[in-house]
């Protein structure tokens, strides 16, 4: 009888339990409609500081590239290098390369161009030596031409069989003149073929002789205008790896650098402008011409001034950059500047965009996406119906919006969503949560 009670008294445990569960979990799941743990706010009116708050860098609108001479044969190394900062007028080094190898083959070519004139010397005067005995052999083989003719002209006086054989005499005489005429001939063009060809050899080294001693030449690089050195990172020193957070060195003496890579600059420091990305809300808010403040790190206390340059209108991500969000570049004119100023010195820029007067406007964060269309939730009693708005205008913090009345309470986050979604930072899948 016991036993048979604790087993029903277990079962009815283990039946509330599963019951008490499952109200939880409708209660956990279920639209937070209604309820007072919501966040509010409120629809205002006013004006809208649309200020652009950024951080950017300087650079150079005008600068003039120092590569590595492109030049064959491997990786060149650095021998002598200035530093960032050091200012150079036109004509001044700032950096040289290792000219061990181009001397070793300027000596080398030095060297054939000595052989090939000693060929070319040694090629005329055997044809010198042939020609005078191709003349001696002429001389020989036209005279005995000339006495077999005299002879022939005698066969009236002897016997037929002479006669005979001063004909065939004078046969063979004009046959070997003709060959030895033919022989000379090849000869003489074998021999000018022979020189030639040890002309064309001393042309060769001596063009190689030139070549070396242009690049031994172009192993120093001058400055090409008056400004200061700015270098640029070593991507080879992490060979060629890159990862986030990560800070390449500049050039120094002793890099490698590959013909034709690029491994600083000379700018003129007359000439500064800012440079910065943002994003695609604050792209909307900036104008060609705007005014801008500008604070820079290594210059605190001091507020520089300038004025919107130009706006990229394409995305400028690079493809190994973290951060996949769009931007846009925006270079900004200074009106004055600094002595002290330098290429790659960071600032933060503020930007005066337009104020918007007199509008409504609501926190971002109670701005939600739904079915594609931007809403907001307005409480109703105890409850909140989604109202469709228009975005005039946004900055970081708040919206400019049409479609709703000052003074209206809206939910700051999504009251239609799971309770546990809606306490939560993040953004739903769905698109609520937040303008993004």
């Amino acid at each position: 009888m016991k036993s048979r009670r604790a087993i029903t008294w277990a079962v009815a445990a283990v039946v509330l339990c599963a019951v008490v569960g499952v109200v939880a979990a409708v209660r956990r799941a279920s639209p937070a409609t209604t309820g007072d743990d919501v966040p509010m706010g409120l629809v205002k009116r006013g004006d809208l500081d649309m200020k652009v708050y950024v951080t950017g860098e300087l650079r150079a609108s005008h600068s003039e590239m120092l590569t590595a001479p492109p030049i064959g044969g491997g990786a060149l190394q650095i021998t002598h290098l200035l530093h960032t900062g050091t200012a150079v007028k036109k004509g001044d080094l700032v950096m040289e390369f290792d000219p061990s190898e181009q001397h070793f083959k300027l000596d080398q070519n030095r060297s054939e161009l000595l052989q090939a004139e000693q060929e070319i010397t040694k090629a005329r005067a055997d044809a010198a030596v042939v020609t005078a005995q191709d003349k001696v052999a002429l001389l020989k083989a036209r005279f005995d031409v000339r006495r077999a003719e005299l002879d022939v002209q005698k066969n009236e006086l002897v016997s037929t069989i002479d006669a005979r054989k001063n004909d065939l005499a004078l046969e063979q005489a004009k046959r070997v003149l003709a060959e030895l005429l033919q022989d000379v001939k090849s000869r003489s063009k074998s021999n000018q073929a022979t020189i030639s060809l040890a002309q064309e050899k001393r042309n060769k080294a001596k063009l190689a002789m030139e070549q070396a001693q242009g690049n031994i030449d172009k192993m120093r690089v001058m400055a090409p205008m008056d400004g200061l050195v700015a270098l640029e990172k070593n991507e080879g020193s992490a060979g060629g790896m890159f990862f986030s957070g990560m800070s390449l060195p500049e050039y120094h003496e002793g890099d490698q650098v590959e013909a034709g890579r690029t491994v600083g600059q000379v700018i003129d420091p007359k000439e500064m402008e800012l440079g910065a990305k943002v994003g695609e809300l604050e792209r909307n808010n900036i104008k060609e011409g705007q005014s801008v403040d500008i604070q820079l790190d290594a210059l605190p206390g001091s507020i520089f001034h300038g004025t919107v340059k130009t706006v990229g209108g394409m995305n400028s991500r690079r493809f190994w950059e973290d951060d996949t969000s769009t931007k846009f570049e925006v270079s900004i004119k200074l009106a004055t500047t600094d002595p002290l100023m330098r290429p790659g010195l960071t600032a933060r820029i503020f930007i005066n965009s337009d104020p918007q007067k007199d509008v409504l406007y609501v926190p971002r964060q109670a701005l939600f996406l739904k079915e594609n269309k931007r809403v907001v939730y307005v409480r109703n009693g105890s409850n909140f119906e989604p109202r469709e708005v228009k975005i005039q205008a946004q900055n970081e913090s708040r919206a400019a919006i049409e479609g709703i009345s000052a003074g209206t309470e809206i939910a700051l986050i999504d009251p239609t969503a799971p309770r546990k979604a809606a306490n939560s930072s993040a953004p739903s899948p769905a698109g609520g949560g937040g303008a993004p």
